[in-house]
């Protein structure tokens, strides 16, 4: 058999052009390694070839603990080569082994195209998988794990001081990828030293051997307790695009440190791929290019069974770093700012609860006068346009930084929140719901702290909170009588019921009331709907319910978008009951169930007639 002919029956070669598997078979030499041969060494040489066994099997071991076998049509290296640094695992061939070694330039290619992709994810979460039932097979799920459990270790420090080529000589020698920076005597990091740092800021730059390391280095540095489950501190990592974490114990004490590779399976997972090629694109073009790939990641996570409302926040994550590369842009194109400046996010994107069927909600503040705004303006067209152009959608209510009335100076948007709790009116009736979930996205100015303050003094205008608990009772559950599954009559969404409004927006509305009437400024709905409890606005087993409903009704709805994006047609909100199969209609019907009792309690507080 040819070597096409055999890549061909593997992923992620099968579903490539005939052309292109052409010119990755140009690419490819093959070469054999004796029983017992390490081919890559964990800590060491980045791989330079994407490798796929042809005959034999190697091993994949993490300090001499096996925690996979790959046999015929598996590839190994792609992490590493993927991320350009050292491979976390060792590989060895475990009998004469024979493979194909793919140039890097064309597996690059390869690996960033949507195929690959999808494949770099679920090798990934296949050998996750493997990797814990190793080290604990008892772990229910792996994304709970507390991360003190991932350290193998001590970490390895360097003093404050110290020289860049004492540091290289340290991380070689320890085969570390990073170095927290701690003062003598001392075991709490203050800083961080990573090999990206001695690239970009030494090499790049041509600095001298004896630059002192706190000139190159990140400070202070971001901790992550012991206990932070490994699912959080990888969005977290993703969130402020790191890729180590020192983790301290509960007095602060270094214990460890830990890297994307540690928490999700050896590899770099699919949303910090799409996010590497939305930072490197040099053009608006290329940058919708990048978001285009969104539903690919989307539908990968999915299949890969993350936590549905983890994977709303990655695609606003995304959105965020679409939105922040053409802020940088449009800059590039205008000149400097007239003063300093907020884009913020607004709605789902403030609350980073975002699916596939999404749209564009932003708004600007500035520390200037109205006089100012034409540059602005330009600046926001800039950024609508691109985010259009890379899949996602202009708003249909106009809640964008391109409307004047979403563009205005921090005082005046203090002025107009401020003005709204008082007398909503029809503007801020339509805008509350929106503009009152609000998250900083890029710029200086500090726009969120100076707007929690104005929330902070919502639940003293008892009109403006009657105002947010109606709107929580504006629609009712698709449930009727005997609690059967109302769907829509006619139309183009005949026989389905709208899983968004008629559940998810309810449940939104409702922890928006209740947070907003204990004065939390809290952004996301499930942190809402639970810290809100010891205020009295809800009591604490109807949150719970609430958010073990929005979470459900969630994995419904990306599971359904999904569905029809791979069948060619547009995401909606509109799902087939009868095609979800008896037990999720099951868990459909409980979770109205849960959202009408919960809105027949508001109902009663606010002295109204329930929906």
């Amino acid at each position: 058999m040819d070597i096409g002919a055999f890549l061909r029956r593997y992923p992620p070669f099968d579903g490539l052009s005939e052309e292109r598997l052409r010119a990755v078979v140009r690419a490819t030499q093959i070469e054999h390694f004796a029983a017992g041969t390490v081919i890559l060494r964990q800590a060491g040489e980045p791989a330079h070839h994407l490798s796929v066994v042809r005959k034999g099997e190697v091993e994949l071991l993490d300090g001499g603990l096996l925690l996979d076998l790959l046999g015929e049509g598996e590839v190994f290296g792609q992490f590493s080569l993927m991320a350009h640094e050292s491979p976390t695992l060792t590989v060895r061939a475990a009998e004469d082994t024979l493979c194909y070694l793919i140039d890097a330039s064309v597996a690059d290619d390869l690996l960033e195209s949507s195929a690959g992709v999808a494949f770099m994810v679920s090798s990934m979460r296949r050998r996750l998988r493997r990797a814990v039932d190793a080290a604990q097979p008892e772990t229910p799920d792996p994304q709970l794990r507390p991360i003190g459990e991932l350290i193998r270790r001590p970490a390895v420090t360097i003093r404050p001081g110290a020289t860049v080529a004492e540091a290289a000589s340290l991380m070689a020698a320890e085969r570390v990828s990073c170095l927290p920076i701690a003062a003598p005597g001392e075991r709490r990091p203050l800083g961080i030293l990573t090999d990206r740092d001695l690239r970009a800021n030494v090499v790049a730059e041509r600095r001298s051997p004896d630059t002192p390391v706190e000139e190159v280095a990140t400070f202070p540095v971001v901790t992550l307790p012991v206990s932070a489950p490994a699912g959080e501190a990888l969005l977290s990592m993703f969130e402020r695009g790191v890729h180590h974490f020192p983790v301290v114990d509960a007095a602060g004490a270094l214990v460890g440190v830990v890297t994307d590779t540690d928490l999700m399976g050896l590899g770099r997972d699919t949303p910090f791929a799409i996010r590497s090629a939305i930072e490197r694109a040099g053009s608006s073009e290329e940058v919708a290019q990048a978001g285009r790939d969104l539903p690919a990641v989307v539908a990968s996570l999915v299949d890969a069974s993350a936590d549905p409302v983890d994977v709303g926040r990655v695609i606003a994550l995304v959105v965020d770093a679409l939105t922040r590369r053409l802020l940088a842009l449009g800059q590039e194109r205008l000149g400097d700012a007239p003063c300093s400046w907020a884009w913020l996010a607004l709605g789902s994107a403030a609350r980073q609860e975002q699916a596939l069927l999404t749209d564009q909600d932003h708004a600007l503040a500035y520390d200037g006068p109205p006089s100012v705004d034409g540059w602005f303006a330009d600046l926001a067209a800039f950024v609508t346009d691109g985010l259009e152009s890379a899949g996602i959608p202009r708003c249909r209510g106009d809640a964008m930084a391109v409307h004047p009335m979403m563009r205005r100076p921090l005082a005046d948007w203090v002025a107009a929140l401020r003005g709204w709790m008082d007398d909503p009116g029809p503007e801020g009736s339509i805008l509350s719901s929106i503009v009152f979930d609000y998250r900083h996205v890029a710029g200086a100015l500090d726009a969120q702290t100076a707007l929690d303050a104005v929330v902070r003094e919502a639940r003293s205008h008892p009109g403006f909170m009657r105002h947010l608990g109606r709107r929580a009772l504006g629609q009712a559950p698709p449930t009727g009588f005997f609690r059967d599954l109302v769907v829509e009559a006619g139309g183009e969404h005949a026989g389905r019921l709208d899983v968004k409004h008629g559940g998810i927006t309810i449940i939104t509305s409702l922890a928006r009331a209740f947070a907003t009437g204990a004065g939390l400024t809290e952004r996301r709905t499930i942190e809402r709907l639970l810290a809100a409890p010891p205020a009295g606005t809800v009591d604490r087993g109807t949150a719970q319910e609430l958010a073990e409903a929005f979470r459900f009704l969630w994995e419904i709805r990306l599971t359904h978008q999904v569905a029809r994006v791979r069948a060619g047609e547009p995401p909606d909100d509109f799902v087939d009951p009868h095609g979800l199969g008896p037990v999720a209609r099951t868990g459909l019907k409980e979770a109205f169930r849960v959202i009408t009792r919960a809105q027949r309690s508001l109902a009663l507080d606010l002295g109204v007639r329930p929906p």
